[in-house]
């Protein structure tokens, strides 16, 4: 499969994002499975990856921890992955 010149410069921007955030444990918690995966994700999964980007650090974190619930209105199947929640 080849990449198009923007779905590579798209997937560039989105794996410096994941392992950039701010947060250390959700640097390795995210970055870690988006660097695994992104070569591998769809149109529609970079959309949702794009989405997630967006989300609060620290509510990212207390969803993996599971201190607290990952509310339905977030929980796409990339993100409870990416969490390691069971979809």
């Amino acid at each position: 499969m080849t990449l198009s010149s923007n779905d590579a410069i798209r997937r560039k921007r989105l794996l410096w994002r994941a392992t950039h955030r701010g947060i250390k444990e959700m640097d390795l918690i995210l970055g870690g499975y988006v660097t695994r995966n992104i070569a591998s994700f769809t149109s529609a999964e970079l959309d949702q990856l794009e989405v997630i980007m967006d989300l609060p650090d620290q509510n990212m974190l207390s969803w993996a921890t599971r201190t607290e619930p990952v509310p339905p209105e977030h929980a796409s199947s990339l993100l409870l992955q990416i969490l390691g929640h069971r979809p």
